[in-house]
């Protein structure tokens, strides 16, 4: 089989998106710090991007969770592989996500780090599945829509591999 990728969403089109949700950002929180937490790995390049376009005062931190352990269904149970390193209590945080599919990990994320008492805790991404949908999540900001296709590009991988395409692309298996 042959991996073929077809561009769904071009790297102008993508650093548009970021500078358009940059925007949003600087104003909802004009006068005030944003606590900025990447959700790792696929999120790097959106997050990167997203806060050397930032105008208000930023700090951040990086985790790796997961809620599939081994599996391809959502075990329910949330695996900290990764956790932040300092304390959000009485920050206002952004969780940045790349992608939003099942919801399930990032509902479980998000319950867990509200627990630890932020100023306030909000959700961003660069992509979001609706059809793909097994648990409600709010999503404040959110770059684009996209139909239940498997993308790769921006961080978004395929066994790690295309992370670093400058777009989004949609992967397709072809026969040779």
């Amino acid at each position: 089989m042959k991996e073929v990728i077809h561009e769904m969403f071009s790297e102008e089109q993508v650093q548009n998106k970021i500078v358009e949700i940059a925007e949003k950002l600087n104003k909802e929180y004009a006068g005030q710090s944003l606590h900025l937490i990447c959700i790792l790995k696929g999120s790097i390049f959106f997050f990167t991007e997203l806060a050397k376009h930032l105008t208000i005062p930023v700090t951040m931190d990086f985790m790796v969770v997961s809620s599939y352990g081994n599996g391809t269904s959502s075990s329910g149970n949330l695996e900290i592989r990764k956790d932040l390193e300092e304390p959000i209590e009485g920050l206002h945080c952004l969780i940045v996500e790349d992608i939003i599919d099942s919801g399930n990990t990032l509902s479980l994320t998000r319950k867990m780090l509200q627990g630890r008492g932020p100023a306030s805790l909000k959700i961003c991404t660069l992509l979001d599945k609706p059809e793909r949908r097994e648990t409600q999540v709010e999503v404040e900001y959110t770059g684009f829509v996209i139909p239940d296709a498997f993308v790769v590009g921006y961080g978004l991988d395929y066994a790690q591999k295309y992370r670093n395409l400058p777009y989004i692309g949609v992967l397709e298996f072809v026969e040779e």
